[in-house]
């Protein structure tokens, strides 16, 4: 593979060797997925890398890590680093078989990180950035204006709103956007929480703490492609999947993900 060197907000030298991300401060990360692509994901928010820390904006420095090694799966879903939350890759396309039951790209979510930018709803921060959007058939609902989701929601409508009847059917009424609410096997914030998540038409929907069995789903491609292309990562490629379940996540759209991983790194 072809090794790339560039600075990243005047500070970062940056080398990239396989799935190996190596700065001033040493090695930084060694997973899926490069956290440059939390940078190119979300310009409006982040500046950029300074040795082993995200850069916001306003200044505030974030580490990438928060120092544990050899996490289990749970501890991940409970206590994610930034660099947990960019080890799995998502898959792009049609699933060609069903997930693992540990391939959640995108369940591990660093708190810190979606709490300080899209706002903490348990005081009422997330609520003052929610405006009010028309799903397909008129449906009204609520959605983040931070890193432009209203928005993007809207174009997923309007493409949406093309499909034949027998296709649009599984993404109407929607089962809501904005709730102030936990994961209930994690006690986390659901991405709900931030208003930055849509749920389709739960009726022909599945979600592994009703099934309790093999994976299950009934969502056509057609409408995941549509999300997709947006910037949404869809439940329904998880191990632990919830097929109604699209939640804003253009990290993992950023690039071609990186198919090494290490565990010498500390996460």
């Amino acid at each position: 593979m072809k090794n790339e060197e560039r600075r990243v907000a005047g500070v970062w030298r940056v080398l990239v060797v396989g799935a190996c991300v190596v700065g001033g401060g040493g090695l930084a990360c060694a997973q899926a997925i490069s956290p440059e692509a939390l940078v190119a994901a979300y310009p409006e928010q982040l500046r950029g890398l300074d040795g082993d820390s995200l850069v916001w904006r306003e200044g505030t420095k974030q580490p990438l890590s928060n120092g544990s090694r050899d996490k289990s799966f749970d501890e991940k879903l409970r206590n994610a680093s930034l660099l947990d939350q960019l080890s799995l890759p998502y898959p792009k396309g049609p699933l060609s078989q069903p997930p693992g039951p540990q391939d959640d790209p995108g369940r591990f979510r660093n708190a810190a990180f979606f709490d300080k930018m899209y706002g903490d709803c348990d005081r009422g921060e997330t609520q003052k950035r929610l405006v009010t959007i028309a799903w397909v058939g008129g449906q009204k609902l609520k959605a983040t204006s931070v890193n432009g989701v209203a928005e993007k929601l809207r174009s997923v409508a309007r493409e949406l709103e093309t499909l034949p009847a027998d296709l649009k059917r599984f993404a109407v009424p929607s089962a809501g956007t904005f709730s102030c609410r936990v994961v209930k096997d994690t006690g986390k914030r659901s991405m709900h929480a931030y208003g930055a998540a849509i749920d389709v038409n739960v009726k022909y929907s599945d979600y592994w703490l009703w099934s309790k069995g093999a994976y299950r789903n009934r969502i056509p491609y057609k409408i995941v492609e549509i999300f997709e292309r947006h910037g949404f990562i869809w439940g329904g490629k998880w191990g632990h999947y919830d097929t109604m379940h699209f939640e804003y996540r253009p990290e993992f759209f950023v690039g071609a993900p990186h198919k090494e991983n290490s565990d010498k790194a500390p996460h």
